[in-house]
């Protein structure tokens, strides 16, 4: 964009030769100041006025007055309305950039205080706790935005490693407020609750208090789906409590597997209403295991026809893969197979059981 002037002007030049002598192709550049407020400032777009006007001079010619028809003089009037309308546009153009540069300081600055935001609300989770490597990622379908409704966290207790990940339903800042309310109740609850139910019906009680904040006939539909996981590596189980949310994957080897509950428990906010407890199951997690926590904007992303990202043929298909680079698989995937064009947010969490010190896989047959 800051060389499109140039190409402008360029084009221009290389018109006028080859047109006729009666088409002022000079006239042109009256709109060489508006593309320069593309990309430059009012000062540029002031030296640009200017030198189109002096272009425009050097293509008509200045011929003398005298001896010339009615004809000459009235095209010689031609050439100054252009001038006047290349100072009116430059002069359209210097507002035009002064307003575009004022809105990029905003627009950057609201940037910056949404990467803090986001800085504060979704924090690097640990890389290893123990014998567990932990990778997330967090890609906004909003490239503008950064900051949604998905959450994820990784707290180590003395109860094992404990992980949530969510999605809260709707966008703006209800959607925020309500995600730093479930994470900050969370990062609390997960050392005191022994049992992670019980640290589930806790999270439920904190989003529910702070849903009735903001009363309304649309506070029932205000909820949050969630996973919460905890792994014990010592007894080398996963229990995990699906609150509405997609199941988790168990990369087992060659092997991947939907955790599926054998009774499913309601979303958060929504746990009071339909009156249904939380529940927990437990599943084998040996070393070399890996979970995958991930949101509804993965599994729900879609081609040119409309047809679901199918992600457990995927990573079926990739084997073992580190923790990061399963991530960086899953991040590239999603965007070939929706064309670049996401929909909503996505989150992805992934846990890894290396003992030993060992570091993660980087073959089929490594672990």
């Amino acid at each position: 964009m800051r060389w499109l002037p140039l190409f402008y002007v360029a084009a221009v030049l290389l018109i006028e030769p080859i047109t006729p002598v009666e088409w002022p192709v000079s006239f042109l550049l009256i709109a060489l100041p508006l593309v320069a407020a593309f990309a430059h400032g009012p000062l540029t777009v002031v030296g640009v006025t200017v030198f189109a006007v002096v272009l425009e001079g050097v293509l008509a010619g200045t011929p003398c007055c005298a001896g010339r028809s009615v004809g000459d003089l009235l095209w010689d009037r031609h050439y100054v309305a252009a001038y006047i309308c290349t100072v009116l546009v430059g002069t359209l153009g210097t507002i035009l950039a002064v307003s575009r540069m004022r809105r990029e300081r905003t627009l950057a600055t609201v940037r910056f205080v949404a990467e803090i935001a986001q800085r504060v609300l979704l924090r690097p989770v640990p890389h290893r706790v123990g014998d567990i490597l932990v990778e997330s990622f967090y890609l906004s379908a909003d490239a503008e935005a950064r900051v949604g409704g998905d959450l994820y966290e990784a707290v180590p207790t003395t109860h094992g490693l404990r992980l949530v990940i969510g999605d809260v339903r709707g966008k703006g800042l209800f959607a925020v407020e309500t995600a730093a309310a479930l994470l900050g109740a969370f990062r609390e609850a997960a050392h005191d609750e022994p049992d992670l139910a019980a640290l589930a019906r806790r999270v439920e009680t904190s989003v529910s208090r702070r849903a009735s904040y903001y009363p309304g006939s649309d506070m029932a539909e205000r909820f949050v789906t969630a996973v919460f996981a905890e792994i014990v590596t010592p007894a080398r189980v996963v229990r995990i409590v699906n609150c509405g949310h997609p199941p988790p994957l168990l990369i087992s080897g060659a092997e991947v597997t939907e955790l599926e509950t054998r009774q499913s428990s309601p979303p958060l906010n929504l746990g009071v209403l339909v009156g249904e407890p939380y529940h927990s199951d437990e599943h084998p997690f040996r070393p070399g295991d890996q979970l995958l926590l991930y949101t509804d904007g993965v599994s729900e992303t879609r081609d040119r026809d409309g047809v679901f990202y199918p992600l457990v043929e995927r990573v079926r298909s990739w084997g073992l893969l580190p923790p990061r680079e399963l991530l960086d698989r899953l991040h590239h995937d999603l965007l070939a197979y929706s064309g670049n064009r996401l929909h909503d947010d996505t989150a992805a969490l992934v846990a890894c059981y290396v003992p030993d010190e060992r570091r993660a896989p980087t073959d089929q047959h490594a672990l």
